[in-house]
């Protein structure tokens, strides 16, 4: 690599503000990915936890009666049911010899006396269960539920009988329903004369959970339904709202430092290069000993002591030093590392910067005219492009840098 090249690589990661900013976004960077690891986590912990299951039997205070029914004596057999561990087991034999055969079995809930209670499952917005039927059919799950309006205790007919059907076979496949969108059967609508479009039913009383057949049922065959782990499902948005506030408070809190940090390297890069930009402003005493030859000599004092001039351009220089054009821009070129323009501008610079500290009462146009620009506008410009800030809050910057206390 050409040594040029080399050289201004190195200057590039050498400059102060490559420096401050990359030690500030380095440690960003760390923080981000640690903050975005962590929301991650706690995302899934908490979405994860806010779905909730519990088992039907393990309930606290969960008490219940096994119930059956059939119509009339059309079960050729005696219906059988029992419950075995967490298995609600039915055993029947559907005559067919009636136009709505069926058969059921149901848990009605007691509480601890043993009187018939109501169960609040308003909580709950789903329940999951395992089927398996021989031989394979549909059938029908249910609640029975108090209907405040229409229900009369101890009259089963009267409540609200919300179901839904699902297909069953031998394998035990896992059925889900949903308890805000069951079906309330027609004939439960007729029998007591409400709306067919009446199909509302509250979650907060309810009397019991039923397994039955179904018209599609199979007739004149033994057969048996099996409904295993019973679960109740809920929603548990406390840990949503936790995962929300956290989520706000954290990110919030990065972004907060973030701006703060970004603040604090650009002052400590403003600083930096004013106390590197001090040797172009003392020129007479820390330029002149490494430059002994006369015309480079010439050009650095010149530019050293009339760079305020605003008068004072290329032209000037050749015709007052007596080097040519190219030869002032080779030798500003390799001693400073700057074009003539160039250096110009950073002498001019880095005397505004130290004006804007030190001489508070002057105006930018003002500093501006005393460094040799006669356009403020173009000065703000070029000012803006070395220190990456505005005149203005440049001087704002140090104000803030000054009061601080020492450590």
């Amino acid at each position: 690599m050409p040594p040029h090249r080399r050289a201004a690589g190195s200057a590039l990661f050498d400059h102060p503000t490559f420096i401050y900013m990359h030690a500030l976004y380095s440690k960003a960077l760390l923080r981000l990915v640690l903050l975005l690891g962590m929301s991650i986590l706690i995302g899934y912990l908490c979405v994860s936890r806010s779905y909730h299951r519990v088992s039907l039997f393990e309930q606290e205070d969960f008490s219940w009666q096994l119930r059956k029914a059939h119509n009339g004596d059309d079960a050729t057999n005696p219906l059988n049911a029992k419950v075995d561990g967490t298995r609600l087991i039915m055993e029947y034999v559907l005559s067919g010899s009636t136009p709505y055969s069926f058969a059921s079995a149901s848990l009605f809930f007691m509480d601890r006396s043993g009187k018939p209670a109501l169960f609040d499952w308003s909580r709950f917005d789903k329940i999951s269960f395992e089927a398996r039927c021989f031989p394979a059919g549909t059938i029908r799950v249910g609640l029975t539920t108090f209907d405040d309006k229409l229900s009369k205790p101890d009259q089963l007919h009267t409540y609200r009988p919300p179901s839904a059907y699902i297909k069953c076979n031998q394998d035990g496949d896992r059925a889900e329903l949903d308890l805000a969108h069951l079906t309330i059967p027609e004939w439960w609508l007729t029998l007591n004369k409400i709306n067919p479009s009446d199909q509302g039913y509250s979650l907060a009383k309810v009397a019991q959970i039923e397994v039955g057949t179904t018209n599609a049922s199979r007739v004149g065959i033994p057969s048996r339904i099996e409904i295993a782990s019973i679960e109740m499902h809920e929603r548990k948005y406390g840990y949503l709202y936790f995962l929300a506030a956290f989520l706000v408070l954290v990110w919030a809190g990065f972004g907060i430092w973030f701006v703060k940090q970004y603040a604090v390297a650009l002052a400590d890069n403003l600083h930096a290069r004013m106390q590197k930009d001090l040797p172009l402003v003392a020129y007479q005493q820390l330029a002149l000993e490494p430059h002994r030859e006369r015309e480079k000599s010439a050009i650095l004092r010149l530019l050293a002591t009339r760079y305020a001039d605003s008068e004072l351009d290329l032209e000037t220089v050749v015709s007052e030093t007596g080097v040519n054009r190219n030869k002032v821009n080779d030798i500003l070129k390799a001693e400073m590392g700057y074009t003539f323009i160039g250096y110009l501008n950073k002498l001019r610079l880095t005397e505004a910067s130290r004006l804007l500290v030190e001489n508070s009462t002057a105006s930018i146009a003002e500093i501006a005219y005393s460094v040799g620009y006669k356009n403020s506008s173009y000065f703000n410009k070029l000012f803006k492009e070395e220190y990456e800030c505005t005149p203005k809050a440049f001087r704002e910057l140090c104000k803030k840098e000054a009061r601080k206390p020492a450590p």
